[in-house]
């Protein structure tokens, strides 16, 4: 179903030259994304992953998102079937507000905050389509057993009563600093567990790249060793196994990183139409990522891509960066002086990260009609 563009004249009634350039932008976007709609079918499921910046804490100080920009949002989202988001913050109105847009047929599942200061308040949740996905009743955090933790080194300062001493450096050993989140799904004939995870950053070096890289193998090798033995225990009435999907942002690196290679490990593989440099500009990171261990033989994904969040909307041009200056903080709040925008061009591109993101959505089509395999079985006795 078409996105319906609920309460759009109510949201910006006291603003008409806003609500007369989001229609105008929504049609700019909609003839963007014509080509993804068409790809929408019965037989098949677009999937998607999408990093959708600190949405809407404000706490970074770059303003609240514009009461236009849900809808920009609403309108990429709505033109898959299930969307996998990170940074979802603790207030879930923001997210309430995009899923009356989305209309009554989209769901919501969404887990807890994380606390502590790795895990920066965030919730992970999955938005689908009912007409197109079903919930299959399981979801869950992954929690690591014994043996398994998240292994780092970090420095701790010695007691008061000991002021002269030096910090020592210890190993500690952890659970992820964001909880993977995972939930069972059905989508036509295709049964699969998807796990939504946001790994840990740090720094680009040293004991905190070692961390995060430990928790992408803890994370592939968790699900490796799970669907291994359902292999042995676990089985559906036609006699699959679970079928696993990872994805998320997973602070890769590049395609020859250690972080890719941590998460191609143990059988993992990420689709073909999404691999390496394929779908990506020379400017783009490679954080997002979808990896698969699927079992079903049947299974084959059709296709994949990035979405160009700004090819209609917030447009790097001086007419955008007029209009939406009174929205914007007169300077960079930015704490760490070498990351703040020294021009106003600058701060403009910086500032619609924060009402789009900072990442782009990443998207796979899987083929999801399994009938004439299934009916060729039984004809063939």
């Amino acid at each position: 179903m078409s996105n319906n563009y609920a309460g759009l004249r109510k949201a910006l009634a006291r603003d008409k030259p806003a609500l007369k350039r989001c229609a105008e932008r929504l049609l700019a976007l909609r003839q963007h994304l014509a080509p993804l709609r068409k790809r929408k079918s019965d037989s098949t499921l677009l999937l998607a992953t999408w990093n959708i910046r600190d949405f809407d804490s404000n706490k970074f100080k770059f303003g609240p998102r514009l009461p236009e920009t849900f809808y920009y949002l609403a309108e990429i989202i709505s033109c898959f079937d299930l969307v996998a988001l990170q940074e979802v913050d603790r207030d879930l109105r923001p997210l309430e507000t995009l899923m009356r847009i989305l209309g009554r047929e989209w769901d919501y599942i969404a887990t807890d905050t994380t606390e502590g200061t790795g895990g920066n308040g965030e919730r992970m949740a999955f938005v689908f389509n009912r007409e197109k996905v079903f919930f299959r009743k399981v979801a869950g955090e992954v929690v690591l057993p014994e043996g398994q933790l998240v292994v780092s080194r970090k420095k701790v300062k010695p007691p008061k009563e000991q002021p002269e001493a030096e910090a020592t450096d210890v190993e500690v050993k952890q659970q992820f600093a964001r909880t993977p989140f995972l939930v069972a799904f059905q989508s036509g004939w295709f049964r699969f567990s998807l796990c939504t995870v946001h790994i840990y950053y740090g720094n680009e070096s040293g004991e905190q790249l070692k961390r995060r890289i430990d928790e992408i193998e803890r994370l592939v090798r968790f699900f490796a060793d799970r669907q291994d033995k359902a292999s042995k225990q676990e089985k559906d009435s036609s006699g699959a196994v679970e079928n696993y999907i990872l994805l998320g942002d997973f602070n890769v690196v590049s395609p020859e990183h250690k972080t890719m290679a941590a998460l191609k490990s143990e059988g993992f593989t990420v689709p073909a139409a999404i691999d390496g440099r394929k779908v990506r500009g020379p400017d783009d990171h490679f954080y997002d990522q979808i990896a698969v261990r699927v079992k079903d033989e049947r299974f084959r994904v059709a296709g994949g891509g990035i979405v160009n969040m700004f090819a209609a909307v917030f447009r790097d041009t001086p007419e955008d960066r007029a209009i939406y200056a009174p929205h914007m903080p007169k300077a960079d709040p930015e704490k760490d002086a070498r990351f703040r925008a020294k021009t106003p061009e600058a701060l403009y591109r910086k500032w619609r990260t924060w009402q789009m993101s900072d990442h782009a959505p990443l998207w796979i089509e899987i083929d999801t009609d399994f009938s004439e395999s299934y009916l060729a079985g039984i004809a063939a006795g």
